[in-house]
């Protein structure tokens, strides 16, 4: 029997989980019975997702296969309401995928534990550790579940990569890096009005590339580390930069020391000449592997082997809620499994503010819908450091400065 779904935020990338909870309709896991927005969707945006109206083809969810389904196949509109306890209550949900801004996180999550229904919730967990920790306590004490939107830690690659470390085949850890350069034009931070924001209305929101846009690169080399909880860092360097005029990060580069010893380093940027797929590179002794998180492909290169590159299945991480639901499997990312990366996120939220960079760091460029600004060199920069483990400013970046202790050691 199909499980009842409430979808709280379905316009900007809430429409990616509208049409995943349509596919999922589509297999008979679950039934979308209420959206929750301020403004309700048109009839429009409702049969852009196959509701009311008929459909031509579905867009699956982020690294689902795409399926299609014949013209006229369509169903019904769901309930909607601006009060998610109003919509749950009304509708009988089970669960809650809640994709809205960061500051609202707890709140509706906590929410939706009031009411015993279990819940997605998307990245980053909360805006704060205090609200993380509220979280952790809230759905403890109403056992409601929660999966946190980290979509890249579906990916069957992860632990295919932590096996093959584990069996010595690139030697001994000598570190992870990882890479992320996006595209963002200054349309992007003024799409929503905490976009780029640390605060808001006086409440913490922490929208900063390596936070929100960029997240996974430092949640995805946590979890293939195997520090991915709460005690399993030990310290924290951190270089955050802005060529645009928003109040968060744009532009970062973050190095960890896990609890075992790993040196972790992730360079990103929303600055970037081109658009690249980021990725994640494990360094051995005898060799590295290369993953790109998105494409959920991976490279193996050794020391007297030739490479060999494999392309890996994905579990959908709101399939995978509903398993656990069903028959008890576990979560692929539950909110305790974000405790490291929460102890970042409360690092950069109490830690120095970003740098601007300088005018002459950056030049302006045609974009999408306004104009961009491109920091010069970023690129290449974002690469040595996945490379080298070392920051920008150790890269020799002119506009960098030496990186903030942010954890002790």
């Amino acid at each position: 029997m199909s499980l009842p779904v409430v979808l709280a935020g379905a316009r900007g990338h809430g429409r990616t989980h509208l049409r995943n909870i349509r596919r999922l309709e589509h297999t008979g896991q679950v039934r979308l019975v209420g959206i929750c927005e301020l403004e309700p969707l048109t009839p429009r945006e409702l049969a852009d997702a196959g509701y009311g109206a008929p459909e031509p083809t579905l867009s699956a969810g982020y690294g689902a296969p795409e399926p299609t389904l014949s013209a006229g196949h369509y169903a019904p509109g769901p309930a909607q309401s601006a009060d998610l306890g109003e919509l749950l209550e009304r509708t009988g949900a089970r669960i809650a995928v809640i994709c809205t801004p960061i500051h609202t996180h707890t709140g509706l999550a906590l929410t939706a534990a009031a009411h015993g229904v279990h819940s997605l919730l998307e990245k980053p967990t909360t805006a704060s550790y205090p609200e993380y920790a509220r979280l952790l306590t809230g759905l403890e004490e109403k056992g409601t579940a929660c999966q946190i939107g980290f979509q890249s830690l579906g990916s069957h690659a992860v632990d295919a990569i932590r096996e093959l470390v584990a069996d010595g085949a690139i030697g001994p850890l000598r570190g992870i890096g990882a890479a992320g350069a996006w595209v963002r034009d200054e349309a992007y931070f003024r799409r929503v009005p905490w976009a780029g924001r640390r605060t808001l209305d006086g409440r913490d929101v922490v929208d900063g590339v390596l936070t929100n846009p960029l997240a996974h690169a430092v949640a995805t080399a946590l979890r293939i580390d195997g520090s991915d909880l709460a005690e399993d860092l030990a310290e924290a360097e951190l270089e955050q930069y802005r060529a645009h005029d928003i109040e968060a990060d744009d532009t970062s580069c973050l190095r960890l020391r896990t609890a075992r010893g790993t040196r972790i380093t992730v360079a990103v940027t929303l600055c970037a000449e081109r658009n690249a797929e980021p990725y994640v590179l494990v360094h051995g002794t005898r060799g590295r592997i290369t993953f790109w998180y998105k494409q959920d492909r991976v490279l193996v290169e050794r020391t007297g082997a030739g490479p060999v590159e494999t392309v890996h299945p994905r579990t959908d991480l709101l399939e995978n809620l509903v398993a656990h639901l069903r028959d008890g499997s576990g979560l692929l990312v539950p909110p305790r499994r974000t405790g490291a990366f929460m102890r970042i996120v409360e690092a950069i939220r109490t830690g120095p503010l970003p740098e601007p960079l300088p005018a002459d760091a950056w030049y302006s460029a045609p974009g999408e819908k306004a104009p961009r600004r491109i920091v010069k060199g970023v690129d290449a920069l974002t690469e040595a450091a996945a490379e080298s483990l070392a920051t920008f400013s150790e890269l020799g970046a002119d506009w960098g400065v030496p990186p903030a202790r942010v954890l002790p050691r």
